[in-house]
């Protein structure tokens, strides 16, 4: 999944969102594999759940701000 990579979810990369999600509210984003949700990060609503259903499959949903992944990318800078 590119959100691991630090890159904004695409409405094609949409699986679910939940109704009634304001634009600019923040989101937690789920793994949906093999059948758990496991947490990946979270991030901000770039449209609103309404606005979702009538964008493009490339329109961005969810815009990056951090993941499980990001501390094994910047560990080397921490210390």
């Amino acid at each position: 999944m590119s959100f691991l990579y630090g890159n904004n979810i695409t409405k094609s990369g949409l699986a679910r969102i939940t109704e009634g999600t304001p634009q600019y509210g923040g989101v937690v984003v789920y793994s949906m594999a093999n059948g758990m949700d496991l947490p990946l990060g979270f991030g901000v609503a770039a449209q609103s759940t309404e606005k979702c259903k009538d964008l493009e499959a490339g329109a961005n949903v969810v815009l990056h701000q951090s993941d499980i992944g990001e501390y094994l990318r910047i560990e080397d800078d921490l210390f």
